[in-house]
């Protein structure tokens, strides 16, 4: 049997024909238009599903149902999007709308919560009874995975892992708290921090490699600032990392899972970020005696994750 998973995006709808084992057979995407309706982008997300069944040679009785992923707080019990800021969504029926259109079971959940879970299926926590998938984006997305399950609390708005608080009375966060991890250890606060350090130090390399013009400072500058000796790079990624690590050991001493996925842009600084991140995790577990200690991997399903994870919601 196949399924089909849905990642709704602010930007796109990706849509794609998956096998039992997570391998995408068959995907396609269009532009989500959101200032429309919802009962126009969700029409659109059903037509494209019949089109990637179609497209792909399969008939509509070898697929079991319809996953989707969004960002936003969704009711999955009765497939209403609660909210979405993005598309500007309160209490969507994203079920019954797909429903009109094609005769499918329909599930639906948070997007990060279907990454975590195509990480635990068929990417770098494959195997695993318990993993947590962490990726640090514009924000700190989180999912748990409990025996492929996933695991959101009594009301599905469970797993919001970035807003734990890592700084009492620190940064302000979107959440409306302050010194919530997203605040510190996201890819846009390390290029709020690479800023700030650059305006403080002005002989800095990172200067010089955004021409003097800080606008241009991305979440790669002060790794490659760092990784030419300048002073003020280094002392950026290495609070940075710091910042990582903190909520990272929340995680682990809290769900200890067999594995901790960390995925974003930032991971492609590959073992210059993971090894210093090991060894922070080391030293701050609770879990420090000879006992199996949890694995930390760097994602493997990239642009996939959302359609793969949307659409193991459907497995018969």
């Amino acid at each position: 049997m196949y399924s089909v998973g849905i990642d709704l995006g602010g930007t796109n709808i990706a849509v794609g024909l998956v096998n039992e084992e997570g391998k995408i057979i068959h995907k396609d995407s269009v532009p989500t238009l959101r200032e429309r309706p919802y009962q126009m982008i969700i029409k659109d997300m059903a037509m494209l599903a019949k089109k990637v069944i179609e497209d792909a040679g399969v008939s509509i009785d070898q697929v079991s149902g319809i996953g989707v992923g969004s960002p936003g707080t969704p009711n999955c019990k009765d497939g209403i999007l609660v909210y979405n800021n993005n598309l500007n969504f309160r209490n969507v029926p994203i079920r019954t709308e797909i429903q009109k259109y094609i005769n499918l079971p329909v599930y639906l959940d948070n997007d990060a919560n279907c990454a975590a879970l195509a990480e635990s299926v068929a990417g770098a926590a494959k195997g695993s009874d318990i993993s947590v998938t962490i990726t640090l984006g514009t924000g700190i997305g989180g999912g748990v995975v409990i025996d492929g399950k996933i695991y959101s609390g009594f009301n599905f708005a469970g797993g919001e892992l970035g807003h734990t608080v890592i700084m009492v009375d620190g940064e302000q966060c979107t959440c409306g708290r302050k010194g919530c991890w997203e605040a510190y250890a996201s890819a846009t606060a390390l290029i709020r921090q690479t800023k700030k350090a650059a305006q403080e130090n002005p002989d800095s390399l990172i200067n010089k490699l955004v021409d003097g013009d800080l606008s241009k400072i991305d979440a790669k500058t002060a790794f490659d600032a760092a990784k030419q000796g300048d002073k003020t790079g280094e002392l950026v990624v290495g609070q940075y990392i710091k910042y990582i690590s903190e909520g990272l050991i929340n995680m682990i001493n809290i769900f200890m899972p067999e594995v901790l996925v960390i995925g974003g842009g930032v991971c492609k600084e590959g073992e210059y970020l993971l090894k210093p991140l090991r060894e922070l995790i080391k030293q701050g577990v609770y879990s420090k005696e000879d006992i199996p200690q949890t694995q930390l991997k760097t994602a493997q399903m990239g642009n996939d994750a959302g359609i793969v994870g949307a659409a193991m919601l459907a497995r018969a």
